[in-house]
């Protein structure tokens, strides 16, 4: 499947940033996502992010795994680095980067079955050791480009469309996040771009290890009662020569409600997703242990928090627990970088 590459002329009515920059100028390929996945949403949250916060493209490095979430950065910030690493490594490309050249702005989206399965253990070093970057999990419950099967974080008791009833408990990156030490966490819905853009706008400019969880409704795989995610199981194939996936198109799920209250989404097959809006009087954010009691408190009443959880204003990042240069090593000339052996006599002599 081929598709026409957006055309390079804008419109001279579009609006610029301080930069000189159209909202244009931060997008990326066009998606070939499902038509109304909740992704494509969160593309577009990010890009109106990167606008209104005058961010040069160029200091921009976009990171991802494998799945559904990591084809994202395609469709956005086409004028970005950019690097699609194996399934679930990307923490770990991100925090070499971030080592060689702390001057980037580091970006890295990724998906359930990505960060909660294969790559559960990326994610834990990433958040405690406070690698300065924007960590995104588009989160579906689902396996996505495999047909649909549970993820790690869908909900025990979930029910698929042939009966299959997920037994195991789920994975919360969320509560993992606030246990490893992040010092900014947070979540949303991808249908709520007025709390999901400011969270990514406050996130990219965090100093530190930042997470936000985006439940992020598989319009593919979410037609059957009893899952809490939304998402079908894969149909049995036939025995025919080929196996056509026919995908209806559907409306984008979007939601705008007060903060401190709860919202009841409907999802395209039906189902309710409750979602409850942080509210200013629910407790402090700045208090980690207040946030996780909270969440665990919401959890039993059936409701998924969204909003800004927990954040550390005066965090610290990798660079700073290491105290390493301030001037990036890919900035060092040869000789910084390859010391000669009267260096090395020097610092084992350091060490007797």
């Amino acid at each position: 499947m081929s598709f026409l590459p957006k055309p390079k002329l804008h419109h001279p009515g579009l609006g610029c940033n301080a930069l000189g920059f159209t909202k244009r100028d931060y997008e990326g390929a066009i998606s070939t996502l499902c038509a109304g996945c909740g992704h494509d949403s969160i593309s577009a949250a990010i890009v109106r992010a990167c606008f209104e916060l005058d961010l040069p493209p160029h200091r921009i490095a976009k990171m991802s795994g494998i799945g559904c979430s990591s084809k994202t950065p395609t469709y956005f910030l086409g004028n970005s680095h950019g690097f699609n690493a194996v399934h679930g490594r990307m923490p770990s490309v991100v925090t070499g980067a971030n080592l060689a050249n702390r001057d980037l702005i580091y970006l890295g989206v990724s998906g359930d079955g990505d960060s909660a399965s294969i790559g559960l253990g990326q994610f834990a070093h990433a958040m405690r050791r406070g690698v300065n970057m924007c960590y995104i999990v588009e989160n579906n419950g689902v396996y996505g480009l495999t047909k649909g099967q549970f993820s790690a974080t869908s909900d025990k008791g979930a029910k698929s469309k042939t009966g299959a009833t997920n037994k195991d408990e789920a994975i919360d990156l969320v509560g993992m996040a606030l246990q490893l030490g992040a010092t900014f966490v947070g979540r949303s819905f991808s249908g709520d771009k007025a709390q999901l853009v400011p969270l990514i706008k406050a996130a990219l400019t965090h100093k530190g290890a930042a997470f936000i969880d985006v439940i992020s409704p598989c319009v593919t795989f979410n037609n059957h009662n009893g899952s809490t995610k939304s998402f079908d199981y894969v149909r049995e194939h036939n025995e025919a020569v080929n196996f056509l996936d026919v995908i209806v198109e559907k409306q984008e799920i979007t939601v705008d409600y007060e903060p401190g209250t709860v919202e009841i989404v409907r999802q395209h097959d039906g189902s309710l997703l409750t979602l409850r809006k942080l509210g200013q009087s629910d407790y402090d954010p700045r208090n980690r242990a207040a946030a996780f009691s909270f969440l665990e408190q919401r959890k039993a009443q059936g409701e998924i928090v969204t909003g800004l959880l927990y954040v550390d204003p005066d965090a610290g990042e990798m660079h700073d627990q290491l105290g390493t240069s301030a001037t990036p090593l890919n900035e060092f000339g040869e000789a910084r970088l390859c010391p000669d052996s009267a260096a090395l006599d020097k610092l084992n002599a350091s060490l007797r």
